[in-house]
């Protein structure tokens, strides 16, 4: 996808598309990964729209901040009190297919590494 178009989780901030909200706030938004790759695998993403880690630009160090001072919030809502993985996938190399920036948190099970 390119990195100028409006994606799924643009679509999904302005509710164009149903998508399984567990937490919203006026920066983030957090919801379940339609295609989970552990028991719990959530999405965290920012309302403003950032395509990828690498764009981000000094003003943005707030809502980076938030992001993942919301991921911690949203992990111990989940449950995930033995551990769990945050991921960013940035750029092509870097898996990353969505290109709006986003925090996979991903646990409920062991985390092998390297993660491959």
């Amino acid at each position: 996808m390119s990195e100028t178009t409006d994606t799924i989780f643009g679509k999904i901030i302005r509710r164009e598309i149903p998508a399984d909200i567990i937490y919203e706030d006026d920066l983030a938004l957090a919801f379940k990964d339609v295609n989970p790759q552990a028991p719990v695998h959530i999405l965290v993403i920012p309302k403003k729209p950032i395509a990828k880690l690498a764009d981000a630009e000094s003003q943005d160090r707030d809502v980076l901040g938030h992001l993942l001072l919301t991921a911690k919030h949203v992990a111990e809502q989940a449950g995930l009190t033995d551990g769990y993985r945050v991921v960013i996938n940035t750029g092509p190399d870097g898996g990353q297919t969505v290109y709006h920036l986003h925090l996979h948190i991903l646990g409920g099970r062991q985390m092998a590494w390297p993660p491959g």
